[in-house]
């Protein structure tokens, strides 16, 4: 049986932009430069992800408009759009959990696997199997998609406010698709309680007492985007970032980002989380010393960040390791959307919202924003974590179809 997650402390919901600072800002460790986070010394995503079929990295874009708004030396964008034949970045984790998990499982990793035909022939002693799993879009969207690929059932619980465009999406994969009468929340307890099943195995991203290994596995997955990010700047001769943004939503890629350059010679000199000011759990959580849950719906158009509790497992990385978390409205996220399209980075609501952060701090006292590392001749990375994923509201923001539509 699965343990059900459930909420802490309640609170209300932030009505406008925020930023808080860590009272103390994480200090900047220095290791060894062939170090590696303890996560990658365990296991290998990067090495696994190369051999998915469609594998290439994805590209690391200089983004000058935005320098300009920012007045920072170099802005760099991940640009998550393509990853793994989905638009968005969470493919990474999810394959690379249900690869663990499965071979788990199976007592075994598949020997000699060339392609993902062969590990769902590995896999088929485990049949029958369905994940389920709770999402705002993207991240149910790529369990669907790995089910369908390794011959598994989907169950897929979406909150009531998801757009039919990402529900569709969701259910051309394969997945059977329930909409759940509240919050992305409520939708991550029905899919707890539908994993109590025979033959179900929750792949949720995100944790709660009782329910930690999967989610562990997601965030490891990540590892990939960074590694990636590092022989790309290595590539073109630049350094380390000084700043990185990273929408925070339940907290796993934020996690990732702390694992990875929290520890890392010449990284982050601050780690910034950005989440919509209608669903601001972390930053709620730091400001009480604990886990918060916030009460009441969470709309943001910001749809990937639209969570009320922190993941179980990211709490206490974040709580050591952000220096700032900023809370934004969805007129900051649309601004950033522009933006990004200015520099020709096609970036969802919640992919621009790393950027929306940013712009957020830059709105302020010239103190905080340099007291945060973003100062002339920085080097601030942030992720688009996915591609127009609901393309007619991307038309609306920025005025034109995406390419990608």
């Amino acid at each position: 049986m699965v343990a059900r997650p459930s909420p802490s402390v309640p609170a209300t919901r932030l009505a406008g932009g925020e930023i808080y600072v860590r009272p103390t800002a994480p200090p900047r460790a220095r290791v060894d430069a062939d170090a590696r986070p303890a996560v990658e010394r365990l296991t290998d995503p990067p090495a696994f992800h190369r051999r998915l079929p469609g594998y290439r990295a994805t590209p690391l874009r200089r983004a000058v408009a935005a320098e300009r708004r920012l007045g920072v030396g170099r802005l760099w964008v991940k640009d998550e759009s393509q990853r793994l034949g989905l638009p968005a970045f969470k493919m990474l984790g999810v394959s690379w959990a249900l690869y663990r998990t499965l071979s788990e499982r199976l007592g075994q990793e598949p020997e000699g696997w060339r392609d993902l035909d062969d590990l769902a022939r590995a896999f088929a002693l485990l049949r029958p199997l369905s994940l389920v799993c709770a999402t705002d879009g993207n991240h149910g969207r790529a369990v669907a998609r790995m089910a369908r690929l390794l011959g598994l059932e989907a169950r897929v619980f979406v909150p009531e406010n998801t757009v039919a465009t990402r529900v569709d999406a969701i259910a051309a994969e394969g997945a059977t698709v329930t909409v759940v009468a509240g919050t992305y929340d409520e939708a991550v307890s029905r899919a707890a309680e539908e994993s109590d099943r025979p033959g179900a195995l929750l792949a949720s991203d995100t944790s709660w007492p009782g329910y930690e290994e999967f989610p562990r596995r997601v965030i490891e997955g990540y590892a990939t985007i960074f590694a990636e990010i590092e022989d790309e700047m290595a590539a073109d001769g630049a350094r380390a970032p000084d700043v990185v943004a990273v929408q925070i939503g339940v907290g796993a890629l934020a996690t990732a980002v702390v694992d990875w350059y929290g520890a890392r010679p010449g990284g982050a000199a601050g780690i910034i989380g950005v989440e919509p000011t209608r669903a601001a759990c972390v930053l709620e959580s730091l400001r009480a010393g604990e886990i918060v849950h916030l009460e009441g719906g969470q709309d943001s158009i910001m749809a990937g960040l639209n969570c009320g509790t922190p993941s179980l497992l990211a709490w206490p990385v974040l709580a050591g390791g952000l220096a700032a978390c900023v809370a934004i409205d969805d007129d900051r996220a649309r601004a950033a959307v522009r933006l990004l399209a200015a520099d020709g980075v096609e970036s969802g609501e919640s992919g621009a919202a790393g950027l929306g952060g940013l712009l957020e701090i830059v709105e302020g006292p010239l103190e905080q924003r340099t007291g945060l590392g973003l100062e002339p001749g920085a080097s601030v990375l942030v992720i688009s974590t996915e591609g127009p994923t609901d393309p007619a509201a991307w038309e609306a923001i920025v005025g034109r179809r995406p390419a990608c539509a």
